[in-house]
């Protein structure tokens, strides 16, 4: 990734944004808001699991949909961190959620620049960290009780789901955090798993066959 500070080159069909440097959708053909649903607050037992300072952390903020999923499906403040390489310019995110009318995207737009930063978006604290998550990720020094593992495919971004990386989530886990992520691929979860994590499939959204969600156990 030599041109991990650009921004995000994005192509579109139909309504939904593609990632020409992977050649890939942000979400769902089918419908992007119904998968981040499905995957990541379902996959991570949310909104039940949401308390006063929760922390939900990202891999690939995109669009900004998991952040608005989340700030629209929490019933108190929380915290939200995501890291993104290549972030979107403002307006690709803007005409992205603008398929989405029952989101409040406007205070996201509002605030953000195709740069990192901490802003107060509603009633959660959000921070999104540029740059290459091989890096980043392992010197930050906070920690998740969940992971919305949202890279692109693993197939066409396979830095964002390689074992080194999967075991500095699992360094950045509370006692029984969890992650839920769309893909099944078996080494992304036997990387998982190696990292310490409990590790199982479930259904995936549409016409995915599979999922995986895990666990991090705490200690005896």
């Amino acid at each position: 990734m030599n041109d991990k500070d650009h921004g995000a080159d994005v192509a579109w069909r139909g309504k939904v944004p593609v990632a020409t440097r992977f050649d890939d959708p942000y979400y769902s053909l089918e419908n992007g808001l119904d998968e981040t649903t499905y995957v990541f607050l379902g996959g991570n037992d949310l909104p039940d699991r949401f308390r006063p300072g929760f922390h939900i952390v990202e891999l690939g903020f995109g669009t900004g949909l998991g952040f608005l999923t989340a700030l629209q499906a929490s019933p108190c403040p929380f915290h939200f961190t995501s890291f993104e390489a290549f972030p979107m310019p403002q307006e690709d995110m803007a005409r992205a959620l603008g398929s989405f009318p029952g989101l409040d995207a406007a205070h996201l737009l509002d605030v953000w620049t195709g740069q990192g930063g901490v802003w107060t978006v509603g009633h959660a604290t959000l921070e999104v960290i540029v740059g290459d998550a091989r890096a980043t990720l392992p010197a930050w020094q906070g920690w998740a009780n969940a992971w919305f593992l949202d890279g692109f495919s693993p197939a066409k971004n396979p830095e964002l789901w390689e074992g080194s990386l999967m075991q500095a989530v699992a360094d950045h886990t509370a006692p029984d955090g969890t992650f839920a992520t769309y893909t099944a691929a078996g080494h992304v979860r036997r990387a998982l798993q190696s990292a310490g994590f409990t590790v199982s499939r479930k259904k995936g959204y549409g016409r995915k066959r599979h999922m995986s969600v895990g666990v991090m156990e705490a200690p005896q």
